[in-house]
């Protein structure tokens, strides 16, 4: 259950119904999604968020399917469930196949697993991975 009311659209003022049809104008849908309505109850971090995330995740070096395979392992990484349903669902609307999720999915497991293991065993870092050595060495 929420925390937050759950702004809808009729109930909104002019601030939050203007970033509303931002979302739907940009994403071609009417759908505005319960992450956005929480949000509505502050307007302004409704704004900034939305405006930080249609920067990021708009196209550029990396495509669209990868932005929001990297999103579904953070999300896995931090456990946020409504993020993983939503950018799964969002990824397979950009193109991403039943193979690729499989593959991502033996990624995160991988990284998880493997993560685990490293911090557990506090293993240091090698000189070669740290930025200033490698920089140093290609000199």
């Amino acid at each position: 259950m929420s925390t937050v009311k759950l702004v809808e659209y009729d109930e909104a003022g002019a601030e939050v119904k203007a970033v509303y049809d931002d979302i739907r104008r940009v994403r071609k849908t009417d759908f505005i999604n319960n992450f956005w309505k929480a949000l509505a109850n502050h307007p302004d971090l409704l704004e900034r968020v939305w405006s930080t995330g249609k920067e990021v995740m708009a196209p550029g070096e990396i495509d669209a399917v990868t932005k929001e395979m990297i999103y579904i392992a953070v999300s896995v990484a931090n456990a946020c469930e409504y993020c993983v349903h939503s950018h799964t669902a969002s990824a397979f609307a950009k193109g991403m196949s039943d193979g690729q999720y499989g593959e991502l999915l033996a990624v995160i497991a991988l990284a998880q697993q493997n993560n685990g293991l490293a911090s557990g065993m506090q293993v240091p870092v090698d000189q070669v991975f740290l930025k200033e050595e490698s920089q140093e060495q290609g000199e």
